[in-house]
């Protein structure tokens, strides 16, 4: 499975950005997908993820503002990332893996390239 993050660039405080991973290769068995980001000097943190049965959850930081979607051909996961602040500020990456997995376990076999997130006025 390979994965493409994109979506990334800058946004003003307040703003909106979208972010898309697009997987490829063997897509049919993914169950669970996810966005985590990381910011400079600080460790990979959980953002939202979704199951096959589109179940979602996501980071208290991000609750009410980031919504986590599955596009129709569901190879497709998205991030609209609402009423962005500076804090947001980091490199978003996307997973996948083939079981269905909580917010906290980052333990996926698939990982996109990264793509980065500036807030700033």
């Amino acid at each position: 499975v390979q994965l493409q993050a994109s979506g990334g660039g800058l946004a003003q405080p307040g703003g909106s950005l979208r972010l898309s991973c697009v997987a490829s290769g063997s897509v049919y068995s993914i169950k669970h997908m996810g966005w985590y980001y990381q910011a400079p000097g600080k460790q990979r943190e959980s953002v939202a993820i979704i199951n096959s049965d589109d179940s979602t959850n996501y980071a208290d930081s991000v609750k009410g503002r980031f919504t986590i979607s599955r596009g129709d051909a569901k190879n497709t996961v998205y991030l609209q990332m609402n009423r962005l602040k500076p804090e947001d500020t980091a490199v978003y990456y996307c997973a996948a893996r083939y079981l269905i997995g909580s917010l906290s376990n980052m333990n996926y076999p698939y990982w996109g390239q990264g793509t980065l997130v500036t807030v700033s006025s």
